[in-house]
């Protein structure tokens, strides 16, 4: 995404989104790297620094993408092994363990939020010690929670590969044809009534 970012806005564009992104930010690091992509970008505007050198740094922006694009693909490729190799495993346990881990998951998440519940309805006096706590739990939980979504998005990919592709049935061509098709001289046929 970076390098179709890069190739197709070019680097003073993309400083200059940053620097404006960077500046909204209410911090004292943040304003300074704005104000510093500021002083590039008048740089580039001014002529300071060449086209050839924005050419350059174009392209070497593009390489290093390209090769964390390639590092990222070289990560998901060994995820996917792993997770085929414990699908295709005899042990029931390694093949198990996706829906092991979600469901401890779902129960321990149940649990802390049963736990923070009665403690702001029953003991709201130190409610704000445990939502403190919660706090620095979610970066446990976040990472707890990526895991689980991968598997439940990898197991989801999985049995749609392995179900058969749905068809539709149209009709063909002679059905429809006929079928639309009135005998111009068909006379009506009334069923007899018996009296």
């Amino acid at each position: 995404m970076l390098t179709t970012i890069i190739s197709r806005l070019g680097l003073p564009l993309l400083v200059s989104v940053i620097a404006g992104a960077l500046g909204k930010v209410d911090n004292d690091v943040a304003q300074n790297a704005s104000k510093v992509l500021g002083n590039l970008e008048g740089a580039m505007a001014g002529g300071v620094i060449s086209s050839e050198q924005l050419a350059e740094a174009n392209r070497h922006a593009e390489e290093v993408a390209r090769l964390k694009s390639q590092e990222y693909e070289t990560i998901l490729s060994e995820i996917n092994q792993t997770i085929r190799a414990e699908a295709a495993s005899s042990d029931i346990y390694v093949r198990r363990m996706r829906p092991t881990f979600g469901y401890l998951m779902a129960i321990t998440w149940a649990a802390q939020m049963l736990g923070i519940a009665y403690i702001m309805i029953f003991e709201t006096e130190k409610a704000p010690d445990v939502l403190d706590a919660m706090e620095a739990l979610s970066a446990i939980w976040a990472i707890g929670l990526s895991v689980l979504g991968i598997y439940v998005y990898k197991r989801s990919e999985e049995k749609k590969v392995s179900l058969p592709p749905k068809r539709e049935v149209a009709p063909s061509p002679e059905v429809v044809k006929t079928t639309n098709i009135k005998p111009q001289n068909a006379t009506a046929v009334r069923p007899k009534v018996n009296e």
